[in-house]
């Protein structure tokens, strides 16, 4: 779990390592207030890719349902464990054959969300999605690709602003499938 107490000193000592000082007006209360957005900007970290899968569980059984679900353009965001630094303008789609049961599709943006919510890379994002779908919906055929741009790289180094990356985890029959890959690739 998360250590609200140590978040906010390592704040304190932030600031005061950036050369400023925590106790003048204005900044007083910040170490308080970015421990808590921190906190909830790391949920994820809270969790296991099990334990998440437990939390967004509840499925409908429909032994009849053969088509693939697909959602597109969730919105997600994390942090790159390399530099610290913010993975923006995050967009997640995600892609299931079901195997007997379908989950609600709010839970899929739940998924995405807590899993992104961590120190990651972005191939790992994608990576902890599928394996939590595979567990909620017994079902290895999914396929996330994720989008987004990093300020490790546009804000520093070299600066690329704009520059996106894309990456696809794809299991089962999206795996095996180059033509049920290409259809999804092509509706994002």
């Amino acid at each position: 779990m998360i250590d609200q107490p140590k978040l906010t000193n390592a704040i304190k000592l932030m600031i005061e390592a950036l050369g400023d000082d925590p106790t003048r007006p204005g900044l007083q209360e910040t170490p308080d207030r970015a421990a808590k957005m921190f906190a909830e900007m790391f949920e994820g970290m809270n969790y296991t890719n099990s334990e998440i899968a437990q939390m967004f569980s509840k499925c409908f059984e429909d032994a009849k349902s053969q088509d693939w679900v697909f959602v597109r353009d969730i919105s997600i965001f994390s942090f790159c464990e390399h530099h610290f630094a913010l993975m923006y303008n995050m967009k997640a789609h995600i892609a299931y054959k079901p195997n007997g049961k379908v989950i609600g599709l709010s839970k899929i943006a739940r998924i995405a969300s807590m899993a992104a919510k961590r120190l990651q890379l972005q191939e790992r994002i994608g990576c902890d999605i599928a394996e939590i779908l595979e567990l909620v919906l017994s079902t290895q055929d999914i396929m996330v690709v994720i989008e987004g741009e990093h300020s490790c790289m546009s804000a520093r180094g070299i600066r690329a602003q704009g520059a996106k990356t894309r990456t696809c985890t794809a299991n089962g029959i999206f795996s095996n499938d180059a033509k049920l890959r290409m259809e999804i690739l092509s509706q994002i």
